[in-house]
């Protein structure tokens, strides 16, 4: 059974649409949190991808961030700038450049990560332990099905 009609679709129901206006509140409040520290929403997001080993070269990071690779090749070199990423080429594949947080990168993560956790501890306080643990789940469950609709189509 579908669940949309062309009738009952609309902004307050549609996933994308409020998917994307959680995304934008978020990186809103979460930037001057960030302030302080250093990097943009966009570079922490980087670098916690790095940190938590999803990403180790620009074309993985380029798909965990849903960014195209020229996008993601200039971030990257923000990063390195700042000094809290470096590059290194492979020992066995010299087409492929590693990715690494520096000391500071780590740090600088770390501390984003916290000032994000005391956010979302504040946004979520009105909320129980089991609402919160449903959403994640149905997020990540929704994250699974778009990923294995984003596979087929591509196959077929």
């Amino acid at each position: 059974m579908d669940f949309y009609t062309t009738e009952g679709f609309g902004p307050d129901c549609s996933l994308g649409f409020l998917a994307r206006r959680i995304n934008q509140g978020v990186q809103g409040a979460l930037e001057p949190l960030f302030a302080g520290a250093g990097p943009s929403v966009t570079q922490w997001s980087a670098m916690v991808s790095i940190w938590f080993g999803r990403a180790n070269t620009c074309a993985d990071l380029a798909r965990d961030l849903a960014h195209d690779r020229g996008a993601t090749t200039r971030l990257v070199d923000t990063l390195e700038q700042q000094g809290w990423v470096t590059r290194t080429r492979a020992t066995d594949d010299r087409r492929v450049v590693n990715l690494m947080l520096t000391p500071e990168g780590t740090a600088v993560t770390l501390d984003c990560r916290d000032r994000a956790v005391a956010y979302w501890n504040r946004v979520l306080v009105d909320w129980d332990r089991s609402e919160v643990e449903t959403m994640i789940g149905l997020m990540q469950k929704l994250r699974g099905t778009l990923e294995s609709a984003a596979i087929e189509d591509r196959e077929a």
